[in-house]
C-alpha cells in the first residue's frame, strides 16, 4: 500500500479545488459534459462523494472527543472546551444528516438520468 502524503486537511483542500474546478467545466455545454451521460456519471460521482461525507464528520467528530476527554483541548471562552465541543459535535451531526439528504437527491437524480439520452 503506497504511503499517504497528504494530510486531512491538504486532502479536503484538494477536494474543495476538484469542486472548484468541476463548476468551471460545467459552466457551459460542451466544456465538461457533451452527452447526457456525462450528466449521468457525474451525478453519480457526485452522489458518491457525499455519502462518504458523513463517515469524514463521524471521526472528525470522534477524533475531537478523544483529545478532549484526554484534558488535550481548551477554549478561547473558559477553562475548559465543553460548550464548543457541544456545539461542534451538533453542527457535524447536523451536516450529516444534511449529506444523507443530499445523497437521496442526488440518487434521485441519478435515476431521473439514467432514461436519458442525446438525439441527433
Amino acid at each position: 500500500m503506497p504511503q499517504q502524503t497528504m494530510t486531512a486537511a491538504e486532502l479536503s483542500d484538494a477536494a474543495a479545488e476538484a469542486i472548484r474546478q468541476l463548476n468551471h467545466l460545467t459552466r457551459e455545454a460542451g466544456k465538461g459534459l457533451e452527452y447526457p451521460g456525462d450528466a449521468y456519471s457525474t451525478v453519480a460521482n457526485l452522489k458518491t462523494l457525499v455519502q462518504r461525507l458523513p463517515q469524514t464528520f463521524e471521526q472528525i467528530t470522534a477524533f475531537l472527543a478523544d483529545l478532549h476527554n484526554g484534558g488535550h483541548l481548551r477554549s478561547d471562552r473558559g477553562p475548559n472546551a465543553d460548550d464548543d465541543m457541544a456545539a461542534v459535535k451538533a453542527a457535524l451531526d447536523w451536516a450529516a444528516d444534511d449529506a444523507r439528504n443530499l445523497a437521496e437527491s442526488l440518487d434521485s437524480a441519478h435515476s431521473a438520468l439514467s432514461p436519458i439520452s442525446y438525439a441527433a
